[in-house]
């Protein structure tokens, strides 16, 4: 391997690491974001803000903080440096009680003298310190003595010690009178502004969020076979447009349905009218081998014809209604022991659902009848929580093979050892079944049971 391959090598290894550390960055970034249109339209509009407010904000208050502190230790300097020439200018004023009294009535400043000796060593000196800058640089400026500055260990005090020629005169003086603190206007202004902006965003974006949430919840109420009332578009244009595209689409598909629930009522009509004319006909005929056979044709073909009618008009015009699923589990055991087959039922939850009941116990009763024809042996388990209910149908029978578990699922579909076939033939129970669950918001699905046959699980949302 040449130098050249090497050092592509190392360049891909490294770009490779630096996209694995910016996906883990970017994934631990969104972990932590909120997922609510609400939440993040108001970091969209508040962050910004702050960011630009505080900025602004620091900016201005530094430059004046700065001015400020550097005009009150100039005059506090000022102030010492008068004391300085008195002191010098009168050297008859022994115990130096006319300067101390001075000092302390007119200028506000408290004066002692030491002994002349060493400076203490610099103390510790905080990050950033503007007032131990600008006393420094005033001293060192219009008094050029030695001198020891104390800012930090009494918090409204300044302590400052300046060498004389004989002593070393120590004076205290008002942090307040050489510094300007202008931290609790800076966050007073912070906090003020933020705290108006978030009042006025809250306020603003949940009178904007509500209508799209409106409109969510008409399009999942429709979704589960529900009729979304008082729902009428409201919002922003967008929100508005969105929500007139709902109400048409969901008149659209009413009327398809009207339409297609009218067609099937007609084409019923006509077909029961031809087999009750033969079933007429057959009974005024004498009874026979032929005759029995024709009337078995004949129901045979009624029922195919029921469930073909029932496939196709689904459960249209049936409005949902609170439902007490342990009573309807209940007689599915009932009518399942009736047929001669031993079933339990086992509810946990709060029994009542709102779906459409008749359809509902339709889709459970074809779940269960299809369990019937191969078991001997059927366990109902009904499950109902904050999200779901759920619907499980277990049962000791052969089973289907999981590649065919989703092509028994398919209408008029029929497989030899499938069990989608009705005793009619038609093949229609479990597609009856599964659109009657996804017509409520859920859907089926098929899996090994633990009783050695299979499972069927219908979950729905509550």
């Amino acid at each position: 391997m040449t130098t050249l391959d090497t050092g592509i090598t190392i360049l891909r290894s490294a770009a490779g690491r630096v996209s694995a550390a910016h996906s883990l960055m970017g994934r631990r970034f969104k972990s932590v974001m909120p997922t609510g249109l609400y939440a993040r339209t108001l970091l969209i509009m508040i962050v910004p803000m702050v960011l630009l407010q505080s900025v602004v904000a620091f900016v201005f208050m530094e430059r004046h903080w700065n001015t400020v502190t550097r005009r009150l230790s100039q005059a506090v300097v000022q102030d010492i440096a008068t004391l300085i020439d008195v002191y010098k200018v009168y050297p008859q004023d022994k115990d130096r009680t006319q300067i101390k009294a001075i000092a302390q009535q007119r200028l506000g400043l408290v004066v002692d003298f030491l002994p002349l000796g060493d400076m203490p060593p610099p103390g510790p000196k905080p990050f950033f310190s503007l007032l131990d800058q600008a006393l420094s640089v005033q001293i060192g400026r219009q008094i050029t003595r030695p001198f020891w500055i104390d800012t930090v260990g009494r918090s409204n005090l300044v302590e400052i010690r300046i060498q004389l020629d004989d002593a070393v005169m120590r004076i205290f003086a008002q942090r307040s009178a050489a510094y300007a603190s202008n931290s609790e206007i800076f966050l007073f202004w912070m906090v003020g502004t933020s705290s108006i902006l978030l009042i006025v965003a809250i306020l603003f974006l949940r009178n904007q969020i509500r209508p799209i949430l409106k409109l969510a919840d008409a399009a999942e109420s429709f979704g589960k076979g529900r009729e979304a009332l008082n729902f009428r578009p409201r919002g922003a244009r967008e929100v508005r447009r969105a929500a007139n595209a709902f109400i048409e689409m969901k008149a659209r598909i009413e009327r398809a349905m009207e339409q297609r629930t009218a067609m099937l009522a007609g084409v019923s009509h006509d077909l029961r009218t031809i087999l009750t004319r033969f079933k007429l006909e057959l009974a005024l005929i004498e009874d026979g081998p032929e005759v029995d056979g024709m009337r078995k044709d004949i129901d045979e073909m009624s029922g195919m014809l029921e469930a073909y009618l029932a496939f196709a008009r689904g459960d249209s015009g049936e409005q949902a209604q609170p439902t007490d699923m342990a009573a309807a589990l209940e007689e599915l055991r009932s009518d399942a022991e009736r047929n001669g087959h031993k079933a339990t039922v086992t509810f946990h939850g709060l029994p009542i659902v709102t779906v459409k009941p008749a359809a509902f116990k339709r889709c459970l009763g074809n779940l269960v009848s299809n369990a019937a024809r191969h078991a001997n042996d059927i366990a109902i388990t009904g499950h109902r929580d904050h999200r779901y209910l759920t619907v499980t149908v277990d049962d000791d029978g052969p089973g289907i093979p999981a590649d065919m578990r989703e092509e028994v699922f398919k209408p008029f579909l029929r497989l030899d050892d499938a069990r989608n076939q009705d005793e009619g033939g038609t093949g229609l129970g479990l597609a009856i079944a599964r659109d009657i669950a996804r017509s409520h918001g859920g859907d089926i699905t098929l899996t090994d049971s633990p009783m050695g046959g299979l499972r069927a699980v219908v979950r729905v949302p509550v």
